[in-house]
């Protein structure tokens, strides 16, 4: 066999590297400006077709988020439809990305000074260039704003006890009895929020990739809703401390789509081109689950979006405001065949959503923390991690029977604030195993026959002394006030 000299070697490598790095630079989507952000009214989203086939990648080069087989890219004929757009609309492109799901060129485009936004949508609309043109809508998580950061728990040392008494809604969600049956093992669950501190030790192992939509120099660690849902989905409890998770062995696909209104809040936004991505993103994952904690205008990119990944199999769980905020027309919601989720305390008595418990749960924190944290972002996310039980190793079920294992198997709770309906693992496990019933617990309350009814109020936990000081709360006396939002 011939051997080539080492400098030869060298610089061949030295080429394919280069090579690779700028398609990657070439693959990379332009964030939007800050403006964007600030006055998304003055931005609309287009839409033009792009039938070019995947150019064949490099060994190595091909990024999560683009076809295996090859890159997708903008053809010719789509990039010349964009401009000659631009120039006849007077609009400025800020930003563009090809949709290989939906096989269209996606632009960002600003309008022009003084021109109002549904004038120049009705015109493109007409337009047969044009396949699709719509708003660049805003969207927001559906966290409390009242309990984000108030009262942040430290990291318990090696020798504290587990927070887990301390989850309310383990109990009345019937997780540890499930846990019997089903931990979610091998399902991938797509979380579409803010970043993930994905190196909280309660997160350990379960992360498998994760991506930022949003860059522009923002944190993706420091991130608390999207760091509050993926506990509440998956933490691991991991020796025996920190918190647990419905799902504690699923796996999770962390896409940052969100970034915090403010410094450490749950409070978040997103705009449809930013959720785009990520939706893209989850459908090339193979999730088998997508988790929306968050709402706003219906939105048709994002929708069609969606109903590809359902023709696909994937099963997207969103949530819905609070009854009081309405309207309920919202995203991701409105879309038939999404399974909609609401805190069961904010509820109207006549709600025909699956309900979970949402106020006062104790989840994680950024920076190896742990805290309390309300809405129906963390009802969601318990959907979610019961979903995950019922999908785990392997089994394939339609969200049509889904939901209706999760509708016929909810509970009643009797709680301090009265008495409220919501879905219940262990119920919904046994039925989709075909079990006769949730071995264990009671089907009138929900609670293992071998447990003594809970003595815990919803406003305070009695706590030992050494697990108060794991807490982070000193020598405060026997009693733990836990904050309740709307009590």
């Amino acid at each position: 066999m011939m051997q080539l000299p080492t400098k030869t070697l060298a610089f061949a490598l030295l080429g394919l590297l280069a090579g690779c790095a700028l398609r990657q630079d070439a693959l990379r989507v332009p964030e939007l400006p800050v403006q964007a952000r600030a006055d998304p009214a003055r931005f609309v989203v287009i839409t033009v077709r792009n039938d070019a086939e995947p150019a064949v990648a490099t060994p190595g080069s091909t990024p999560r988020g683009y076809g295996g087989a090859g890159v997708y890219y903008v053809s010719a004929d789509a990039r010349a439809t964009a401009h000659s757009l631009e120039r006849d609309y007077r609009l400025r492109e800020v930003s563009a990305w090809p949709i290989q799901s939906l096989q269209v060129h996606c632009i960002v485009v600003r309008l022009p000074d003084l021109t109002p936004r549904a004038t120049l949508i009705a015109q493109l609309a007409r337009d047969s260039r044009v396949e699709s043109v719509q708003p660049l809508n805003e969207f927001t998580t559906e966290a409390d704003a009242n309990e984000s950061g108030a009262s942040k728990l430290q990291s318990p040392p090696p020798q504290r006890q587990s927070y887990v008494p301390l989850q309310r809604n383990l109990r009345e969600l019937g997780v540890l009895q499930a846990h019997k049956l089903s931990q979610g093992a091998a399902v991938r669950i797509a979380i579409i929020d803010t970043g993930v501190d994905y190196r909280h030790p309660d997160l350990n192992g379960r992360i498998v990739t994760r991506r930022d939509f949003v860059a522009g120099g923002s944190d993706f660690t420091g991130d608390r809703h999207g760091t509050e849902v993926a506990g509440v989905i998956a933490a691991t409890a991991g020796g025996g401390l920190g918190v647990l998770g419905v799902a504690p062995k699923s796996r999770l696909v962390a896409l940052k789509a969100c970034w915090p209104l403010r410094q450490d809040a749950a409070e978040a936004a997103c705009n449809s081109f930013t959720l785009a991505q990520a939706l893209q993103a989850a459908i090339t994952a193979h999730a088998d689950i997508v988790n929306l904690s968050l709402a706003g205008p219906p939105d048709p990119l994002l929708a069609r979006l969606i109903h590809y990944g359902m023709e696909r199999g994937i099963i997207y769980v969103g949530a819905l405001p609070p009854a009081r905020v309405g309207p309920h027309d919202a995203f991701p919601t409105d879309i038939p065949g999404v399974l909609a989720v609401q805190s069961a305390e904010d509820a109207a008595a006549s709600s025909r959503h699956l309900l979970a418990p949402g106020h006062g749960i104790l989840t994680l924190a950024p920076g190896g923390h742990y805290d309390f944290a309300s809405g129906s972002s963390l009802a969601t996310a318990e959907v979610t991690g019961v979903v995950a039980l019922l999908l785990a190793d392997g089994r394939r079920l339609p969200g049509a029977r889904i939901e209706q294992i999760l509708v016929r198997t909810s509970r009643q709770l009797a709680t301090p604030t009265g008495v409220l309906t919501s879905v219940n693992a262990c119920a919904a496990v046994a039925d989709a195993l075909a079990h006769a019933s949730c071995q264990g617990t009671d089907e009138a309350t929900g609670r293992p026959h071998d447990d003594p009814p809970s003595t815990e109020s919803e406003e305070s936990v009695k706590l030992k002394k050494e697990q108060r000081r794991a807490l982070g709360r000193g020598n405060v006396g026997g009693t733990i006030v836990v904050a309740h939002a709307g009590a």
